[in-house]
């Protein structure tokens, strides 16, 4: 579960954006007061900035505030808030404790929601699928398919199973005598139809691949190793795959999904954020540490504070 939480932060870089925003004018007011002593705004300020989580929480406040700055109007708080309902609802009662396990609270939570949606904003605002990346995108995708298949311990057991459907015998009936699978076993080895844009991890690439080379009707003649074992598949129906003409808006949504989940391009398409943003780390000491280095280059932060002075 904090592994799953942590992953809303990627688009942005790190996760703790929910912190307090750090002063950057003198301020003596006191922090912490304890028998002989305090601790003022500045000397938090000035410990804080020498440690690697208050250097990434500002880094992640910048990249949160210029594109809330860019693109906040593309992005409604209903829309954020929905999102993380989507995520409360998911962990139910234990969601709190998720939270907390995972270093967040609900401010800097929805922060990070905000961060991800409005770097989305960012990226189909900045770029664009050109036709050669449509068509191939569109030529590799494999549309809905519905299968049967019958998972089994042994090799020799699979080619048992392929020689009796050869004979005549039913899927059905050797997918319950046979199969290891009990979530599919007495539904003569069917399960939910699938594409190729599938993210669940039980289909593996040798499993998909065998199946998008048979037609509906056909089954694998040979015995598919997988994860899961020996495996044979039949392919029951699938979807017709139409044209690509027809298909555009749906294409742009996979490109737009899969570049969201790629961190090289996301880190680009930050980077564009930041430099319309004219970034300039005033304080000296987290200049010279060119936290933005990642996003902008290693002399980011002089560069940018030169051009602003």
């Amino acid at each position: 579960m904090k592994k799953h939480l942590k992953k809303i932060a990627v688009l942005a870089g790190a996760a703790a954006i929910g912190l307090s925003t750090v002063a950057c004018s003198s301020s003596s007011a006191t922090v912490v007061n304890y028998k002989g002593g305090k601790i003022t705004q500045d000397e938090y300020y000035e410990a804080m900035k020498d440690t690697s989580a208050g250097q990434s929480t500002l880094v992640s406040l910048i990249i949160y505030r210029t594109l809330k700055a860019q693109y906040g109007d593309k992005v409604s708080s209903k829309k954020i808030n929905a999102e993380y309902n989507k995520y409360k609802k998911q962990y139910g009662s234990n969601f709190s404790t998720v939270l907390s396990y995972s270093g967040l609270t609900t401010k800097s939570f929805k922060q990070n929601l905000a961060t991800n949606l409005y770097s989305v904003a960012a990226l189909k605002d900045l770029k664009k699928p050109t036709t050669t990346q449509e068509k191939n995108w569109w030529k590799s995708y494999h549309p809905k398919t519905t299968v049967q298949h019958i998972v089994v311990a042994k090799k020799s057991t699979a080619e048992t199973v392929i020689k009796k459907l050869k004979s005549g015998t039913s899927f059905a009936t050797l997918a319950k005598k046979y199969s290891t699978d009990t979530a599919t076993k007495k539904k003569a080895g069917k399960m939910a139809a699938f594409d190729s844009t599938s993210t669940d991890t039980s289909l593996s690439s040798t499993f998909k691949s065998a199946v998008w080379k048979l037609k509906e009707g056909e089954y694998t003649t040979t015995p598919v190793k997988t994860s899961s074992g020996y495996e044979v598949i039949k392919v029951l129906k699938t979807t017709e795959k139409g044209s690509y003409t027809k298909n555009k808006s749906f294409i742009d949504k996979q490109l737009y999904a899969k570049w969201a989940a790629d961190s090289n391009t996301m880190t680009k398409i930050i980077s564009k954020v930041l430099k319309k943003a004219n970034v300039n780390i005033k304080d000296k000491d987290l200049k010279s540490k060119n936290l933005l280095a990642n996003y902008l280059g290693t002399s980011s932060s002089s560069s940018s504070s030169s051009s602003s002075n």
